[in-house]
C-alpha cells in the first residue's frame, strides 16, 4: 500500500503475512483474563466502573487487579486510598495492594509528587502502558481490568494490539451525544477483533429519598437503543448515589455496600 509506513506497531490494518504479536507475560505474572473498560468520552464514570468491577469479582471469590492505563488522568489510586509509591524487586515493579487484596499499578504510584502533571507525548504514554503489563510482577490474577483513557487514540490501540484482551466493557451515560460517541468505541473494538462484552450506563437516574421516584437528571436513556443496534447486552444501569461519591473521595470504594454489577459479574464468570 502506498500509504504504508512499515511501522506495524501503530497500525490497525491486517496486511497479508502480518500478525500483531501480543506482549508475553513475565515469569512472575499469571493473569488469566484481561478485560478492558472503555468509553467514547471522558466524564462518564469509567474509572468508577473499573473499580466496582474489580471489587465485585473479588467479592465473588476471584483475585482481581487493575492496570490503570489512563496515564494522564489517573484516578484509581485515589479511589482505593493508595498513597505509597510502588516498590520494585530490582527487575520488576510490584503492584500496590488494596485493603481487600486488589493489585493496582498506576503512574501516580511512580511519581514523587502525585499532583505533578504527566506531560508526555502519545508514544511515551503508550509505551508506559505496555510496560505496566510486561514489567510488573502481577503474580496470580483471575481478572485484570484495564482502565483506559477515553476515546480511540494511542492507548486503546496499544492495549488492543499488545495485551491479550478477552473482551471490553463500554461505559456510557444517558445523554444522546454520549451514545453517539460510544458507538465509535464499539466500532473500534470490532475493527480490532476485540469482543464487546456489554454496556454499562452510569448516572442513569437519581432516586428520590422520600418517594422513591427515579429522576432522570440527564434525560431519557438511549442505552437500549445502542445495545439493540449492535446486538449487545446491557450489563448494568448505575444510579447516582451520594455514598459512591463519598466512598471514592475517601478512598474506600471497597467498602461500598451495594452490588450494582451482578449481571456483569455473571458475564465475566462465563468467559
Amino acid at each position: 500500500m502506498n500509504e504504508c509506513t512499515h511501522d506495524c506497531s501503530g497500525c490497525s490494518k491486517k496486511c497479508p503475512g502480518h500478525e500483531i504479536q501480543k506482549e508475553p507475560q513475565n515469569e512472575l505474572s499469571d493473569v488469566k483474563k484481561v478485560i478492558g473498560v472503555v468509553s467514547g468520552k471522558g466524564g462518564v464514570g469509567k474509572s468508577l466502573v473499573t473499580s466496582l468491577l474489580a471489587v465485585s469479582m473479588r467479592r465473588a471469590g476471584f483475585s482481581s487487579a487493575i492496570l490503570d492505563a489512563d496515564v494522564t488522568g489517573p484516578s484509581i489510586p485515589k479511589i482505593f486510598g493508595l498513597d505509597s509509591r510502588a516498590e520494585s524487586t530490582g527487575e520488576y515493579l510490584l503492584p500496590a495492594i488494596s485493603s481487600t487484596g486488589i493489585g493496582v499499578m498506576s503512574v501516580n504510584l511512580l511519581l514523587e509528587n502525585k499532583y505533578a502533571p504527566v506531560v508526555w507525548r502519545g508514544p511515551v504514554i503508550a509505551g508506559t502502558v505496555k510496560q505496566f503489563w510486561t514489567d510488573v510482577a502481577w503474580s496470580s490474577v483471575d481478572y485484570m481490568f484495564v482502565d483506559m483513557p477515553p476515546g480511540t487514540g494511542d492507548v486503546p490501540l496499544t492495549v488492543f494490539q499488545s495485551l491479550p484482551i478477552d473482551g471490553i466493557i463500554v461505559v456510557t451515560s444517558p445523554q444522546e451525544l454520549v451514545g453517539e460517541i460510544v458507538e465509535k468505541a464499539v466500532n473500534m473494538a470490532r475493527l480490532m477483533n476485540v469482543p464487546v462484552l456489554g454496556l454499562v450506563e452510569n448516572m442513569s437516574y437519581v432516586e428520590c429519598p422520600h418517594c422513591g421516584e427515579k429522576l432522570k437528571v440527564f434525560g431519557d436513556s438511549h442505552i437500549d437503543e445502542i445495545a439493540s443496534r449492535h446486538g449487545l447486552d446491557v450489563l448494568a444501569q448505575i444510579p447516582m448515589l451520594p455514598e459512591i461519591a463519598e466512598r471514592c473521595d475517601a478512598g474506600e470504594i471497597e467498602f461500598f455496600d451495594g452490588e450494582l454489577l451482578g449481571n456483569a459479574v455473571e458475564k465475566l464468570k462465563s468467559l
